[in-house]
Order: structure tokens, then C-alpha cells, then sequence
């Protein structure tokens, strides 16, 4: 670490996703990086790695890469403005959003554990 900066590959490390796959948020515009080296190495700050996190688990829910802008703008208006009630609304309507995709994937697992239930009782 680097003036509290981590290279990319520190950055995959910690947050499990590929070089890769953090260079193509990068030119989605989702996470710049904080900075880069004389070399031209990005560089990342806690705040790039935070926004990682967020992508990181919004993507399982299948939020699209416009709802993860929107969100990520919405996260950092909050911080700027922390209770404004129009962004509280906004964040509500991705609180119940992302509660619906997760109860949507708890009745997919449930009919794939059931599946996989049958298949082993033929087993014997």
C-alpha cells in the first residue's frame, strides 16, 4: 500500500473480483481509479474498494449497470447530505427492490434444493 492507496491487484484480492473485472466498472465509469503511478498503474482508495463492495453485491441481485450508477450517485448524495427525505425515498425504492430480487432467489433456491432432494431419493 502506497500512501493508503492499493494497486489493482491488492484491490482484487480484498474484494474477490478479477483484474478484470474491476477494469471493465473502471471503464463503465463506475469506479474510477483514486489515482495512478508515475508507471501508469491504477490506484485505489478505500472509497473505490467500498464501491467495489457495493457493485460486488448488487450484481448477484441482477441490478443493471444503470441502477448501480444510480445507486452508487445515490450513496454519495446521502453522504454529502445525510436525511434529506427526497434521497431517503430513493434509497427505500432500492431497499425494496433489492429485497424483492432476494425473496425472488430464495424460491429459486428453494425449487433447485427440491430438485436436487429427488434426484438424490433416486439414488436410493
Amino acid at each position: 500500500m502506497r500512501g493508503g492507496l492499493l494497486q489493482i491487484g491488492q484491490v482484487a484480492e480484498r474484494t474477490g473480483l478479477s483484474l478484470r473485472t474491476i477494469r471493465f466498472y473502471e471503464e463503465s465509469g463506475l469506479v474510477p481509479p483514486t489515482g495512478r503511478t508515475a508507471g501508469g498503474f491504477r490506484l485505489y482508495g478505500e472509497d473505490a474498494v467500498a464501491r467495489l463492495e457495493v457493485i460486488k453485491r448488487m450484481k448477484p441481485l441482477g441490478f443493471s449497470l444503470e441502477e448501480m450508477h444510480e445507486l452508487l450517485a445515490l450513496l454519495d448524495d446521502l453522504a454529502a447530505a445525510p436525511g434529506d427525505a427526497v434521497l431517503v425515498d430513493r434509497l427505500r425504492m432500492f431497499h425494496e427492490a433489492a429485497t424483492a430480487r432476494v425473496h425472488a432467489l430464495a424460491e429459486q433456491l428453494a425449487v433447485a434444493e427440491g430438485f436436487a432432494a429427488d434426484l438424490a431419493a433416486r439414488l436410493g
